[in-house]
């Protein structure tokens, strides 16, 4: 048997959720698709939420709770393509826009919030710096979620030329701009390592001309060069500006990618070892029952799947009967909210998994200490 161990922390910062997962509810959650790319986004949106709003209605969600999120609707479409609220039967909780639409608007009235697709956004939203060089400095920026990003400019702009001068003097013209080239890389290289710190980046993305970025490369420390993904555009006004923005989507898309996959070949190895992680329905529960659980796994898929509930995040139970919650005032509710919550409010980190994988039942864990089940 072996001591709790840490595994590695790929979570987006959660604890905003925490306090709203440990609250005793009920709660009305909802996400609304908010295009701003179209006619009449504001008429559009209203639309679509008196759509939903009918539909919670229906199930029971309180018109003081529902003529919370009526003011937020005008105006959603210019911040973001979803709209996210939780609030409870007198105030809203928690406001936040998306800036990917979802597969069709949701909204619930439970005594579990609905956290997943807020989740699944934000451990997609990883800090990065990019660097657009040349060989007379950088344009930097340092983006990270949930606040505005950092722009600095380093360098002077004005590199050091070679010239032909001939004759004699021809060396040394050309050493002073090999001298003034390097002289700048140093300290571009000096900045991004103090925004990529500042942020906890976890990719740089550096582009620009081939020999300034890669001396700027040999000047990081070993560790962060590691995280650098070299692209083609740089900071010159040519046009390019879409498609740098489109390769660095699509290298913060794979860094989150990675991050998945890290989280389950290590779920594979502890499976196979038997040891710190469990896989399925009913091992999962039994774990953060007991308040196990490192890091929950989880997918979106699991809409029919239920469990049962009391006010507090734990313990939970798969069947009415179930002995843990014995005793307890209990209420049927979807079990990726449920589990998601008995996570968050034990300290537990949450991932977002695909569907398809090793994770049996589509709900996993990786655990604190190894933890024999409950009977």
């Amino acid at each position: 048997m072996r001591a709790a161990e840490t595994f590695p922390d790929v979570a987006p910062d959660l604890s905003d959720l925490e306090a709203l997962a440990k609250g005793g509810g009920p709660f009305l959650s909802v996400y609304l698709n908010t295009e701003a790319d179209v006619d009449n986004a504001a008429m559009r949106s209203e639309q679509r939420w008196k759509a939903l709003r009918r539909r919670l209605a229906e199930s029971g969600a309180p018109e003081t709770a529902l003529a919370q999120v009526d003011p937020l609707i005008d105006r959603a479409h210019l911040s973001g393509a979803v709209l996210a609220v939780m609030v409870d039967a007198e105030r809203v909780l928690l406001t936040e826009h998306l800036d990917e639409p979802l597969p069709r608007d949701r909204g619930s009235w439970s005594r579990v919030p609905d956290l997943v697709p807020l989740i699944r956004w934000r451990q997609a939203q990883v800090p990065y710096v990019v660097a657009l060089a040349d060989r007379g400095g950088a344009d930097l920026i340092a983006d990270r979620p949930g606040a505005s990003a950092i722009e600095r400019t380093s360098g002077d702009g004005e590199p050091e030329r070679k010239v032909n001068p001939g004759g004699w003097s021809q060396p040394r013209y050309q050493q002073r701009a090999e001298n003034d080239w390097a002289a700048t890389a140093t300290n571009v290289a000096a900045d991004i390592a103090k925004l990529a710190q500042t942020v906890d980046a976890r990719i740089v993305v550096l582009g620009g001309d081939v020999r300034a970025t890669h001396m700027i490369v040999g000047d990081l420390p070993a560790e962060l060069a590691s995280r650098v993904h070299v692209i083609d555009q740089g900071r010159a006004a040519d046009g390019s500006g879409h498609a740098r923005d489109e390769e660095i989507r699509r290298l913060v898309a794979t860094a989150v990618a990675e991050d998945t996959v890290a989280v389950l070949e290590r779920f594979k190895e502890e499976i196979g070892q038997q040891d710190l992680a469990v896989g399925g329905m009913a091992p999962t529960i039994d774990a953060l029952n007991q308040a196990a659980v490192a890091v929950l796994l989880v997918h979106d898929d699991v809409d029919d799947q239920t469990a049962w509930a009391g006010p507090e995040p734990v313990p939970l139970g798969l069947q009415r009967d179930d002995d843990a919650i014995a005793g307890h005032d209990i209420h049927e509710v979807r079990l990726a909210d449920a589990i998601v919550r008995a996570a968050l409010a034990t300290g537990a980190s949450v991932r977002v998994i695909p569907a398809a994988g090793p994770v049996a039942e589509g709900v996993g864990a990786l655990l604190r200490w190894p933890t024999p089940p409950t009977t």
